[in-house]
């Protein structure tokens, strides 16, 4: 299970990595494409949270597991828009928009919060039930490559070095892993105690989905992003149906 869980965050953190890298190789990136991965990853991520991680997080620890669920959202919440200041996703895309150092530390910072809750909650959802650890690892990966994207995009716009925005991509996928690892911990526990994790990430999810991802699909001028939700949760009702159909 170890090195499976560990496998399943490094092809996460590897798509991180691999937005920074080709905004490092090309300087930009259609903002279409972004725009419509992150609808598509808000869409699954939101099916995901209200027909699978939050009815079995009651079921696994009862009526307490909305009081882990709401600290995941509060905690997320604390890093990512009060400690650092309110991030965006797709923040800059363009070279000719440029961003302040300081914005760009305070949205890396962000991003670096996000990216370790993102291992964070593959990694309990593994421990707890293997299929739907599947199922938040695609969420988690929908969202993977446009957040590399984002950050690689923003450094660019900031005037570093062209280098800073690989080192800035791998700094988020080390903070994935890093959220992987904390299986070592959830090993050492009970299955109480690991149900309030689930519930917990549960949360996080909740808040990346409709605090991070959904503003920002909104904000589009197109039409096509919004429209795409809606093709992120039939993937996540498909690909549920898929797993249950594939253990039996």
């Amino acid at each position: 299970m170890i090195v499976r869980t560990l496998l399943f965050g490094l092809a996460a953190a590897s798509a991180e990595l691999l937005g920074g890298s080709l905004i490092y190789m090309r300087r930009t990136w259609p903002r279409r494409v972004q725009e419509t991965l992150l609808a598509l990853g808000a869409g699954f991520i939101l099916a995901l949270v209200f027909l699978k991680l939050i009815p079995v997080s009651i079921e696994t620890v009862g009526a307490s597991a909305m009081v882990y669920c709401l600290l995941g959202f509060a905690t997320i919440h604390f890093f990512e828009h009060t400690i650092v200041g309110h991030l965006h996703f797709g923040e800059e895309t363009h070279n000719d928009v440029m961003v302040s150092k300081t914005a760009s530390i305070s949205a890396f910072s962000g991003l670096f919060v996000h990216a370790f809750f993102d291992g964070f909650t593959i990694s309990v959802g593994m421990q707890f039930d293997f299929l739907l650890g599947v199922l938040i690892f695609v969420a988690v990966l929908l969202h993977k490559f446009p957040e590399g994207l984002t950050i690689g995009s923003i450094v660019m716009a900031a005037g570093y070095p062209r280098k800073m925005v690989l080192l800035s991509a791998a700094g988020l996928a080390g903070a994935t892993m890093v959220g992987v690892c904390s299986l070592f911990f959830f090993q050492t526990i009970g299955p109480q105690f690991l149900g309030a994790g689930f519930a917990f990430s549960a949360g996080v999810a909740v808040y990346v989905g409709a605090s991070d991802l959904i503003p920002e699909i909104n904000k589009s001028k197109d039409r096509i992003p919004p429209l795409v939700v809606f093709a992120g949760m039939i993937l996540f009702y498909v690909s549920d149906l898929l797993l249950e159909e594939a253990v039996k």
